[in-house]
């Protein structure tokens, strides 16, 4: 951006629009790394977009996405028009633009500056969204009966499995909901009766948690049933043993992965504004 006025003879002139030439052609290929990033970010947040609460989460890589796309627009027509300064007759057209091209790249600044903040400071808006959306999405873990929502079983497993963690806080979430359906409890069975009675809703709720909540480096064999209830299992305290089940809470395993994501795209972008502003 031109920030004063300079006067150069035809050597100088020629240097310095070859110069700018290849520093828009660069930041044209930094553009395109901002898109990708921005199309990455969406693909892993759609991935897992059934455990979260809204779409607000998308303005960030929608937002990623459009810087990429408007900076190798911009910059390609910079390095066009760089490229036409060398010849008088081929600058002529472009010489009343200029102004108006000036103006809209600083609003376009604005906007990276603007976007490379938000990925820096989303944190507290995802986990929000993280937090409400786990936790809805733990209620249909049971329904995989249920057109819409048969997936959900599938989606929570996988991902306690690949981030190695357990619930929305922590395992003793699955104790606060009845994560296993109907279709499979024994009414006839005076256990499965009691459980109900016993509770305000009428729901199964139990002491355990999902197979996939389990630590496969565990030495002990998996304990995911009555997992509080130091008789039913030997040698085993509940309050002092380290549970062979996942101790970090889902929300906060998503929360360091897309956090930690979006930081690093943060000073991509900040970077891609600061070549913008230089040239």
């Amino acid at each position: 951006m031109a920030v004063m006025k300079f006067k150069f003879n035809q050597k100088k002139r020629v240097k310095l629009a070859q110069g700018l030439w290849l520093m828009n052609w660069f930041s044209v290929f930094a553009g395109i790394v901002v898109f990708a990033m921005g199309l990455f970010l969406k693909i892993e947040l759609r991935k897992r977009s059934d455990l979260m609460d809204n779409s607000e989460s998308h303005f960030v890589p929608n937002s990623l996405i459009l810087v990429g796309l408007l900076s190798c627009a911009f910059n390609g027509l910079a390095g066009k028009i760089c490229y036409d300064s060398l010849d008088p007759t081929k600058f002529a057209k472009w010489k009343p633009l200029l102004k108006l091209y000036l103006v809209v790249c600083l609003f376009f600044n604005i906007f990276i500056f603007v976007v490379a903040l938000l990925c820096l400071l989303m944190r507290g808006s995802l986990d929000a969204t993280l937090a409400k959306g786990l936790k809805s999405g733990m209620k249909y873990y049971r329904d995989t009966d249920t057109p819409g929502r048969c997936f959900m079983k599938k989606t929570i497993d996988l991902l306690q499995i690949e981030f190695k963690c357990c619930g929305n806080n922590g395992f003793r979430d699955w104790f606060e909901i009845q994560w296993i359906s109907n279709r499979y409890l024994d009414f006839a069975s005076k256990e499965v009766k009691d459980r109900i009675k016993s509770n305000v809703d009428g729901r199964y709720l139990m002491d355990g948690v999902p197979f996939s909540c389990c630590n496969p480096s565990s030495p002990r064999p998996c304990i995911q049933y009555q997992v509080s209830n130091n008789s039913a299992h030997y040698s085993y305290d509940y309050q002092t043993e380290e549970l062979n089940l996942w101790n970090r809470g889902c929300r906060e395993a998503l929360l360091k992965y897309y956090s930690g994501m979006m930081s690093s795209m943060g000073v991509v972008v900040l970077f891609v504004w600061a070549l913008e502003v230089i040239h």
